[in-house]
């Protein structure tokens, strides 16, 4: 089937153009002048025989016509680089980027990540940890998007509610949030048998989640156990809950973390669950990339290994 195109030139023009809202930026993306761009752009114009851009004094406006075609050219600029950098990995490799809040890397996939590199010794991983993965209220419709034209796959694990709008999303695990602490906590000069005991501890508070809102609180914790609150707001507060386990862990106190992350820390009898008692927030952790490179063999592979480990114990 042949396909009548114009110049491809001027499809990456008006792709950068429309995005930008502006010549001179969409020069820099492409390293050419703005007079080049203009130029592109007036070809490909000519060749619809319409116009794709008001040009106003000090902006640039795309028309009808201009809105409609930008996201199926995305779209096919996607697909083109997608199927580019499939081709050229290896299809048992790859370099693969994972992006992760940073106590879920490090509580519990870094446990766990010397089976993934055994089992797929020819994927480059390269892990960092942010806490923008994490959603914020005025964002959870969005997520990073992948720009599929990177030589490395990039995929993050987002803690959220799941909605990522085009991205592709799999559900890693659930998270509730439970009360931990040291044995020595728990079993010392005020042990810990009933919730109302809390009263005499001092309370270790995980501020991880960036909105207040959304974020679990021991007030909400008390009232599920059927306790009163007493205005359980005192005490420490750590923006990681790998922190806020290391200060229980250390005896400062009792903390309300993600029971995930937890359970290794409870395995090795270095924390306790006094009380099965769990905060659901509906929340959990996402394995997140566009729908470009979802498909790419290393991509596959990470995915198919995270989910089995979660399924194996992961929540």
């Amino acid at each position: 089937m042949g396909y009548r195109l114009p110049p491809l030139n001027s499809l990456r023009a008006f792709e950068a153009a429309a995005r930008h809202l502006s010549f001179k930026q969409a020069a820099e993306e492409l390293h050419v002048t703005p007079s080049a761009v203009s130029q592109q752009i007036k070809t490909l114009e000519d060749y619809l025989g319409l116009e794709l851009f008001r040009r106003l004094p000090r902006a640039l406006k795309l028309t009808p016509e201009g809105t409609a075609m930008l996201p199926k050219l995305q779209e096919g600029f996607e697909n083109l680089a997608a199927a580019v950098a499939s081709t050229r990995e290896n299809s048992a490799g790859g370099v693969l980027a994972v992006a992760t809040p940073p106590a879920f890397a490090q509580r519990w996939l870094m446990p766990r990540l010397q089976g993934f590199a055994l089992a797929h010794p020819k994927i480059e991983m390269r892990l960092s940890t942010s806490l923008g993965t994490i959603d914020r209220n005025e964002g959870l419709e969005g997520g990073a998007e992948t720009d599929p034209r990177l030589a490395a796959t990039e995929v993050e694990i987002r803690f959220g509610a799941g909605r990522y709008g085009r991205l592709r999303a799999d559900r890693v695990f659930g998270v509730t949030y439970t009360a931990v602490c040291a044995p020595r906590v728990a079993q010392g000069e005020s042990p810990l048998r009933r919730p109302e005991d809390l009263r005499h501890q001092v309370l270790i508070h995980d501020d991880t989640i960036p909105d207040a809102d959304a974020r679990p609180t021991w007030e909400q914790w008390l009232k599920i156990a059927g306790i009163q609150d007493w205005g359980a707001t005192s005490g420490p507060h750590f923006t990681n809950s790998g922190l806020a386990m290391e200060a229980a862990i250390d005896g400062l106190g009792v903390a309300l973390v993600p029971r995930p992350l937890a359970e290794a820390e409870v395995a090795a009898g270095r924390l306790v669950i006094p009380f099965e008692i769990d905060l659901n927030t509906g929340q959990a952790y996402w394995l997140v990339c566009a729908e470009a490179v979802a498909d790419r063999p290393a991509v596959r592979s990470f995915r198919e290994w995270l989910l089995t480990e979660a399924q194996r114990g992961g929540s």
